[in-house]
């Protein structure tokens, strides 16, 4: 690469910088788009009480049809007992105690704070809406919302006596604690028993803390309390493959690590301990129920079903939690909800233990270099304000600088192997194919005289590899990255697309990622520049043909996987490639290489313990080869 190919990166560089900052949106403008996202959740919300209200009169209706057309008692009718009369008697059969609940007035109470916005009905105590402020879905760009009416069970289930009671059949009178909080109450026909559930907002997180309190009720065992959610996750993201494969239900045990159910089909879990955090888990968000002394084993049990007909919902999430509080006259059940971005500096933050490993940033040292590299570098050029394309741009040259010292080594060792060359080629001519146990011992006795080891060009690729495949992980799980447009790409967390195709292609899909042909095509171009830098080996004729056939099959595999992570790759290539031919032009010089190992070659040299460890198993096998 001459001088006017690198002036002319840079210029690309510099153009793409300019052109992020030009059509960077104005502070107005941002302050207009947020309004009007606003003005849409708001219209979204009402139409959801709406929905509520309708189907709150359908179910009164549906009791008073039943009171009308049960048996009656003739000697009930004979003294004129009205048919409210009758009503009270069934709602009283039906919740004994709790019979003023089974009818009111539906309203629909709406508590926010600057993140959440959550509308929480007072039939069946339930939230309704939970709004994400500041998110949207990517298909028609709606307001982002975790829980609708129509999503799935919400409810506090506990006996009476033979009497099964649940929350979501009763009305509860309500009570506003500011913006951020309600008080909802469950009445009995005793002012001084009742059963309330209390939602209070954090001021400036996406927390919710979630409290019922069963006062005067010893009747009611709060040990078989159970909370149960059923909660079918909306379709939010671009690709529906991607997003439902990053969906499923976390849990963690309080003296164990954080496991998770199936994310390719339906599971369930008997938790058979104290779980400290029951988390339904999306692509990129996640509503959460915390216990800090731990839910109790006891018959609680979480799942997830597949729906892999449907257009509309991801999946469906269920979990069933007892809280194994001790009986009292006033036994209070709390918890926390987390409704909230998949974000690791905000789950890591929250001081939940393992909460942040919700998202899966790879195990092992992948995970330790998400988190104490490529994050860091990220997050710190994240506070610029730049185009995460740009940002992109930016860690890769900051990473394969560091890793500069390493792809040195490894391109040195590399020369040094090929400056063998003439001496590989004599002990081949030599030995031929005809003693190949021979033609091996002769090139390690080259290789350790010339000072070479064969394995010295694995280590520093070895030492790569981490990196690579940290960034496999790192990418598909930035939410930072959702929606984010660069160049063609509108959303760098999905896939890019310059041209949707009439058919579908098995493993490659319908459309072609501009990102992924680049990446691909830079792949091969690396692969020409290494080979020339590389040894040939020996023995292995199909390894030129699996060079060249890798970048093909990662075409097939990374299509429909996100665009930022094809960009990174992209970019990592061309680096590479720079970086090869500057360091092999002006920084190693194969004569003075060659000149240095055939001096080597004239100095006695002690083999090493592995050499001397091969040449005994190559012995042992030459002697074994004699005596058959």
């Amino acid at each position: 690469m001459d001088r006017n190919s690198i002036i002319g990166i840079l210029l690309i560089i510099a153009i793409l910088f300019g052109y992020q900052y030009l059509t960077m949106p104005s502070a107005e403008e941002r302050a207009r788009m947020q309004h009007e996202q606003d003005s849409i959740a708001e219209v979204a919300i009402q139409k959801q009480a709406h929905h509520a209200d309708s189907a709150l009169s359908v179910q009164q209706q549906e009791v008073k049809e039943a009171v009308a057309t049960a048996p009656v008692d003739t000697a009930l009718v004979a003294d004129s007992v009205n048919t409210d009369s009758i009503l009270a008697a069934k709602q009283l059969d039906r919740f004994g105690i709790f019979g003023p609940t089974a009818s009111g007035r539906n309203e629909v109470i709406t508590i926010a704070n600057e993140n959440l916005q959550v509308a929480i009905n007072t039939f069946g105590a339930r939230p309704n809406v939970i709004r994400l402020k500041g998110y949207k879905t990517y298909h028609g760009r709606k307001p982002l919302l975790l829980s609708v009416p129509d999503s799935g069970a919400y409810e506090y289930n506990f006996f009476m006596g033979n009497r099964k009671i649940s929350t979501k059949d009763m009305n509860f009178a309500a009570e506003k604690i500011g913006t951020t909080g309600v008080k909802l109450t469950a009445a009995t026909t005793d002012p001084s028993k009742y059963f309330r559930i209390t939602y209070q907002l954090d001021s400036a997180t996406w927390f919710m803390n979630v409290t019922a309190e069963l006062v005067g009720l010893p009747e009611v065992d709060p040990r078989n309390v159970m909370f149960h959610w059923n909660l079918t996750g909306y379709h939010n993201e671009k690709h529906r493959p991607t997003e439902e494969h990053q969906c499923t239900v976390y849990y963690k045990y309080l003296n164990d690590d954080r496991d998770y159910l199936s994310e390719s089909k339906d599971d369930v879990k008997k938790l058979e301990a104290k779980t400290n955090w029951v988390a339904f888990k999306q692509d990129f968000f996640t509503v959460a129920m915390i216990k800090k002394d731990g839910f109790a084993s006891n018959g609680s049990e979480i799942s997830i079903t597949t729906l892999p007909d449907d257009t509309l919902y991801s999946k469906r999430y269920d979990a069933k939690l007892f809280f194994g509080q001790e009986p009292s006259e006033h036994a209070t059940l709390a918890m926390q909800m987390y409704l909230g971005p998949n974000q690791y500096n905000t789950l890591r933050q929250t001081d939940i233990p393992e909460f942040s490993r919700i998202i899966d940033l790879g195990w092992g040292i992948f995970g330790w270099m998400n988190r104490f590299l490529v994050i860091p570098i990220f997050n710190f050029l994240s506070q610029f304000n730049l185009s995460y394309g740009i940002i992109i741009l930016v860690l890769t040259v900051v990473i394969k600088m560091l890793l500069l010292p390493i792809a040195y080594r490894n391109q040195k060792s590399s020369i040094r192997m090929r400056a063998l060359k003439p001496e590989i080629a004599a002990i081949t001519a030599k030995y031929g194919s005809d003693d190949a146990m021979k033609k091996q011992q002769a090139t390690m006795d080259l290789y350790r005289k010339a000072g070479v080891s064969p394995v010295a060009g694995c280590v520093p690729m070895l030492l790569q590899m981490p990196v690579l495949y940290a960034m496999f992980r790192f990418f598909p799980s930035s939410i930072e990255l959702r929606q984010q447009s660069f160049l063609w790409a509108d959303d760098l967390s999905s896939y890019d697309s310059i041209a949707q195709l009439p058919f579908h292609i098995p493993a490659y899909g319908s459309h072609v990622s501009l990102f992924t042909l680049l990446m691909a095509a830079s792949t091969i171009v690396y692969t020409l520049v290494n080979s020339k830098h590389m040894p040939q080996q020996q023995g292995m004729p199909n390894m030129k043909v699996m060079m060249y056939l890798f970048p093909v099959m990662m075409l097939f595999f990374m299509n429909s996987l996100p665009a930022g992570l094809s960009y990174y790759y992209f970019l990592a290539n061309l680096i590479s490639i720079l970086q090869m031919t500057v360091i092999t032009k002006w920084f190693l010089d194969e004569d003075k290489l060659r000149a240095q190992l055939l001096a080597n070659m004239k100095k006695p040299r002690k083999k090493s313990k592995w050499q001397q460890r091969m040449e005994e198993i190559q012995k042992q096998q030459q002697a074994s080869k004699k005596r058959r």
